[in-house]
């Protein structure tokens, strides 16, 4: 068996126009993720017990389904209540579902891990529950929330290889096209591999230096807000 290099150095336009475009969409999906992630997480704790059960069902559902039928859902769905949206709407939007779920379980779960008395301490000094938030338990959970929201997102770009099902043009249907003009699936899906593990190896890489960096400046950054630092000042003195 001999390897044919030319397959893909003839197509490495394709190649990169596929990776690009997977790229873009994990962005998308990542930043929408967060948002709705935290929006769910925020929810989860609400006095309202509807709310609450639709929560749990909606995380349930998300986490239980394969992302493939959670794709052809929002695919088909959309024309289906009448709205017909290009193909490359659909697969960000079904992907941004499919991680928001697995993000807002790592936030509630990292928020839930705080000591309870932070919350309500920084209520007591007249803190608003945005400043609370913001000030108080968002430094303090970002830092342990990097490694479990890297490893779901890695999952995540490596699920968008599903949007090929519904023509979306990312690098596993760009691998597809290639395979089928030059029949050659070997060269070409090791090359979709290679590029796979290069995008997925550089996210941890910038995670890992997000982690590191977090985890020595929070105490810092913290303390250069000003109602931030009341807080933390009655900390150490009731400690």
């Amino acid at each position: 068996m001999t390897l044919d290099p030319w397959v893909v150095l003839d197509n490495w336009p394709l190649f990169l126009e596929g990776a690009w475009l997977t790229v873009r969409i994990a962005a998308a999906a990542f930043v929408g993720g967060l948002i709705l992630g935290t929006v769910i997480a925020a929810l989860h704790s609400t006095p309202v017990a509807l709310v609450r059960w639709l929560v749990v069902v909606y995380l349930a559902v998300m986490r239980g389904v394969p992302f493939i039928i959670i794709l052809f859902l929002v695919h088909f769905g959309l024309p289906f209540l009448g709205l017909r949206v290009p193909a490359l709407a659909t697969g960000v939007i079904a992907l941004t579902l499919f991680a928001s779920a697995y993000y807002a379980e790592v936030i509630r779960a990292t928020a839930l891990a705080l000591p309870r008395g932070q919350w309500e301490s920084a209520r007591a000094i007249g803190m608003s529950p945005w400043e609370a938030a913001r000030y108080v338990i968002g430094p303090q959970i970002l830092a342990p929330a990097i490694p479990p929201i890297t490893n779901y997102t890695m999952t995540m770009i490596k699920e968008s290889s599903v949007l090929s099902a519904i023509t979306v043009g990312e690098l596993t249907y760009q691998g597809l096209i290639v395979q089928g003009n030059t029949f050659a699936p070997f060269e070409v899906f090791f090359a979709v591999a290679g590029i796979y593990w290069i995008i997925t190896a550089g996210f941890a890489r910038a995670a890992r230096l997000l982690e590191n960096r977090q985890r020595g400046a929070v105490p810092e950054g913290i303390t250069g807000q000003g109602i931030a630092a009341r807080y933390l000042s009655l900390e150490a003195a009731r400690r």
